[in-house]
């Protein structure tokens, strides 16, 4: 069949944008989606066409209807998997499904029950440090916070508090690493000649010999820590009833802190800036916090904390942490009108597709309401912070809990405030803020 694929923006207009494109490629993509439509195209020298679309007929197609003839592109599995390891962020195929099927449980709610104990004591402690009465920037606070959550969840902390720091600083160095290595391909050569590559392998190491060491702890040790650790050491497969290696144990236990703290983190410093700056909706909030008895369960609260939930939506709509993916087609194929060829890669741009006109009325406004529960079918089917098909985030659950007990925490305790600034934002791998402060002051009710 003849390809057909949508307007194609020819690759010379790109090249004299490139440094801003690189830097921040958001507004190149709003321009070029109201210019040509829901789906364009560029056309690389000696490649491929490459797609972007916010069309949600085309991502649910790409994402869930057709997903068996579409992979994810080396972006998102070399260059993560070299230094996060094969885990189900980064693997595909046979072993991906294995893995996944094997995991999945340790991601139901029962289970969670037993770790929101662990996150709820967590977000508490995290809390009760707080500059207070100040301006601050408030994503190194939300950072800090996910961290400390998605440590204790794994571990429960069966190592030391220096140790999960210096994983910590690891991880952290090695994302902004692999995000340079990403967008800027023609500097491979230097990063390999110049010994950075090297360096940031020899952190991987250490970061894999820190989490070895504390699953040979665990292994050795005949304690009940109920904590997502104890859960992977226990899950079996079907095939043969054997359990994972501490090889296959680390690669997934790294990619749930690269996956899991960094975007709870955006997420939450969007949510608390959006709530401050709504007056109507941060006095929804509270009285809903308000009504609710600290004494119950967090799987109580959880349950109560309804606006909660839809304000962190909101948030997670108009900035979502994973705010772009890929798929690459492994044959030729037809959606959308367009025929596509084999090894064609398709961008999937979340964040244009969360304020697409088409699907969003005030696309660019907070209005948590639109997912009360009367309002949340008119979302289905253009709503996707977590991904969507058999590859749609495993810990969407864990996160939001997470995310609607900060605020229950925070909220509770502190009054915020920010300034009514526009939002600054770095979309890297994930959608980050740039400086968005708030001051907290301790409430006195």
């Amino acid at each position: 069949m003849p390809y057909h694929y949508p307007n194609t923006i020819p690759f010379y207009k790109i090249l004299f944008k490139s440094s801003s494109i690189t830097r921040n490629p958001i507004p190149f993509h709003k321009e070029n989606f109201e210019k040509h439509g829901d789906t364009f195209a560029i056309s690389p020298p000696f490649s491929k066409r490459i797609m972007l679309t916010c069309d949600a007929e085309i991502i649910l197609y790409l994402l869930r209807k057709n997903h068996r003839n579409y992979k994810k592109s080396k972006i998102q599995t070399k260059f993560l998997s070299k230094y996060v390891g094969k885990g189900l962020l980064t693997s595909s195929g046979e072993y991906w499904l294995k893995q996944r099927r094997l995991i999945q449980p340790a991601f139901h709610k029962e289970k969670l029950q037993k770790l929101v104990t662990i996150m709820e004591s967590t977000i508490e402690t995290q809390l009760q440090n707080l500059p207070k009465n100040t301006k601050v920037d408030s994503y190194p606070i939300m950072n800090e916070l996910a961290f400390h959550v998605v440590a204790k969840s794994l571990f429960n902390y069966s190592s030391d508090e220096h140790t999960m720091h210096r994983l910590q600083e690891i991880i952290e160095t090695l994302q902004d690493f692999i995000i340079r290595e990403i967008r800027q391909p023609h500097k491979q050569w230097w990063y390999k000649a110049s010994g950075l590559v090297k360096k940031h392998m020899t952190l991987v190491k250490e970061s894999r010999d820190i989490i070895n060491t504390v699953i040979d702890e665990r292994r050795n040790s005949d304690k009940e820590h109920d904590d997502l650790l104890d859960m992977l050491l226990k899950a079996k497969y079907e095939d043969d009833g054997t359990s994972m290696t501490n090889e296959q144990l680390i690669d997934e236990i790294l990619i749930f802190f690269v996956a899991g703290h960094e975007t709870t983190a955006n997420a939450l410093t969007f949510t608390f800036h959006l709530i401050a700056k709504n007056p109507e909706v941060y006095a929804k909030v509270l009285t809903e916090i308000d009504a609710i008895d600290d004494a119950i369960s967090p799987m109580e609260k959880i349950a109560k904390l309804n606006y909660v939930k839809n304000c962190v939506e909101e948030s997670m709509r108009l900035y979502p942490p994973a705010w772009i993916t890929d798929r690459v087609a492994l044959e030729d194929d037809s959606f959308g009108g367009f025929n596509v060829q084999k090894g064609t890669m398709i961008g999937i741009s979340f964040y244009e597709l969360h304020r697409n006109k088409k699907y969003w009325e005030n696309p660019n406004d907070f209005i948590p309401e639109r997912f009360s529960d009367e309002n949340r079918k008119a979302t289905t089917g253009y709503y996707f912070p977590f991904g969507a098909g058999p590859r749609m985030c495993i810990g969407n659950s864990f996160a939001l809990y997470e995310m609607m007990l900060s605020v229950y925490q925070m909220m509770k305790k502190y009054t915020i405030a920010t300034d009514p600034k526009k939002v600054a934002i770095a979309p890297l791998i994930t959608l980050k803020p740039i400086d968005l402060p708030l001051t907290f002051t301790k409430r006195t009710v």
